[in-house]
């Protein structure tokens, strides 16, 4: 089994939540408290980048459904970049693009948070 990461990034206006390797009930904990962290600090601007993820299971995306009304409700956002098909086809199953903004590429996602970043290139 492999092993799960998360590593943090921190701009002015958001943070930045690489996650990888995998996601599932005995690693869920160390995404909780990576966020709980960040809600701690009252940093409720969130790209979570999925880029080097290769696996979740209900328990990770119990995580984000445990967040996202605290957060939304400070008046920020979880944003979501960098799947792979795999992992986007769970969340899609599970209706989480009609809940969350899912973004191909991080500066795609970050430039909601970011006003002064560049625009995101065209395809």
């Amino acid at each position: 089994m492999e092993n799960f990461q998360v590593t943090r990034l921190d701009s002015e206006q958001m943070s930045t939540l690489k996650i990888g390797g995998f996601l599932d009930a005995h690693t869920a904990p160390a995404l909780e408290e990576a966020i709980q962290r960040l809600v701690d600090e009252g940093r409720f601007n969130i790209v979570v980048d999925f880029k080097d993820l290769s696996y979740i299971s209900s328990a990770g995306l119990g995580v984000f459904m445990g967040f996202i009304e605290e957060i939304r409700g400070k008046n920020g956002d979880i944003k979501m970049c960098g799947m792979s098909p795999k992992i986007y086809r769970v969340f899609d199953l599970l209706g989480f693009p009609t809940i969350y903004q899912i973004f191909d590429q991080l500066d795609e996602a970050a430039a909601l948070f970011e006003p002064n970043a560049a625009p995101p290139s065209g395809n």
